[in-house]
């Protein structure tokens, strides 16, 4: 039996690194906000799953605004965000129904396509938690103190959203109090012992943090 599908896409920045007033998740890429961008990734999937915004609680009105004015009428629930990502994603698991699988993904990645969401999806209604990871290509180091030293490149991934788990895992997960070691939702679910499947990850599957990222990021809708 198919599982209901939801996308908990999580806009919780403050813009700060991007060196302006305006949160990243609602800066231009192109003609739209980046969060426009990523949340119609989800809305155009074949099996479309139910929305679900967090944003944070005083940027609320400013999305609604934002809505309006681009004239974005996809339905979605908006939640407020909490003081991490933890508290963030806890909160949008208040609205999601037992039994379903739940994809969650940074809102700044605005570059998710249409099948790598839906084999994310799809590979984790079999596995019940999947993460997409790309290989490392830079050298590597490790810093201890003043000292550092090159470790083996081979042994590590970069770890991508959406990440993907079946809801039963993630409402356990978060009856957790909050940890430093929770650095995603995968480190959450894993801490309460469920495997973790590695996924293809996708090169273009940008994070737009830093005003370098926009380039990329308008280098890649322009060829898109």
């Amino acid at each position: 039996m198919e599982r209901k599908r939801y996308a908990i896409i999580v806009a919780g920045g403050s813009g700060t690194r991007m060196g302006g007033s305006l949160p990243k998740q609602f800066m231009l890429l192109g003609e739209r906000p980046i969060l426009i961008h990523t949340i119609e990734k989800f809305f155009s999937l074949r099996r479309r799953p139910e929305l679900i915004i967090v944003v944070p609680q005083n940027l609320r009105e400013q999305w609604k605004a934002i809505c309006k004015e681009y004239k974005f009428a996809v339905s979605h629930t908006l939640v407020s965000g909490g003081i991490t990502r933890f508290h963030s994603v806890k909160n949008a698991l208040k609205y999601i129904e037992p039994g379903c699988v739940v994809a969650i993904h940074d809102a700044v990645r605005p570059f998710a396509d249409s099948d790598f969401i839906e084999g994310l999806y799809n590979e984790a209604e079999e596995s019940g938690a999947v993460i997409p990871v790309i290989k490392v290509t830079d050298s590597l180091r490790i810093v201890e103190g003043e000292e550092s030293k090159p470790v083996d490149r081979e042994l590590y991934v970069a770890v991508q959203t959406p990440q993907v788990f079946w809801s039963e895992h993630l409402l356990n997960g978060y009856e957790q109090a909050f940890s430093p070691q929770f650095t995603d939702d995968a480190s959450v679910v894993e801490s309460i012992g469920v495997k973790i499947k590695f996924a293809a990850g996708l090169t273009a599957n940008i994070k737009i943090t830093k005003p370098e990222d926009m380039v990329l990021a308008s280098a890649y809708l322009t060829s898109s």
